[in-house]
């Protein structure tokens, strides 16, 4: 499909983040680590976006998540492959797609909803190509909260209308929709000293929903 410039996503210059967890390898895969002050057997997986596990904005989700009681890991999903970089140029996006199969991303979140296993799922606004033709993906078994920024391209509004009235006809479990007014892509990731002003309210707020959903199934 084709893309805006830059994916609406504006990445911008990043103040710096020391990172508050540690780097850890896990058999083949590397990832990184947050843990709460005190312990717990709670953990959540933290699935990173194009930019990858060592992106600051990521890393500060995973501590985020990580003060609020949480085992927090965001695993390296590329796989030591290199990440979209923010100073990459855009044109170069279709040839890197190349070397990381969105369809794995894709499976990686079905997997996610219909995992036994696992106890519940929250997607932050990265939702692109989850409308499917087989009406079994929206059988869900497992409580799903989807973030939406109202002006995220890579989603229109129509196709969140769609989400919602086939997770009606077939999700039997607990899911939520939000859309947060003005906001694009990636908007709930970023550092509190890297927002801008008018976004901070809706980031905040997304913030808060993400912890309360977090917090009622885990």
């Amino acid at each position: 499909f084709q893309m805006a410039d830059p994916f609406l996503y504006n990445t911008g210059e990043r103040s710096g983040y020391g990172c508050l967890g540690h780097e850890l390898q896990v058999e083949h895969i590397k990832a990184y680590v947050c843990r709460p002050s005190y312990f717990t057997d709670k953990a959540v997986i933290v699935v990173h976006d194009i930019f990858g596990w060592m992106f600051p904005d990521i890393r500060y989700i995973v501590d985020l998540i990580a003060g609020h009681g949480y085992i927090t890991i965001c695993p390296d999903f590329f796989k030591g492959k290199d990440p979209w970089k923010p100073t990459d140029h855009w044109h170069d996006f279709a040839d890197w797609m190349k070397k990381h199969d969105p369809m794995k991303v894709d499976r990686t979140f079905h997997s996610s909803c219909k995992n036994d296993n696992l106890t519940n799922s929250l997607f932050l606004n990265y939702i692109i190509g989850i409308i499917r033709d087989s009406e079994e993906r929206y059988n869900l078994l497992n409580p799903t909260f989807f973030i939406f920024g109202e002006k995220d391209h890579t989603i229109s509004y129509d196709q969140i209308t769609l989400l919602d009235e086939k997770l009606k006809q077939h999700c039997k479990v607990p899911y939520k929709i939000k859309v947060y007014p003005g906001q694009v892509h990636g908007f709930a990731q970023l550092k509190p000293e890297d927002m801008k002003p008018v976004d901070k309210p809706y980031i905040e707020e997304a913030r808060k929903d993400m912890i309360d959903w977090i917090k009622t199934f885990i």
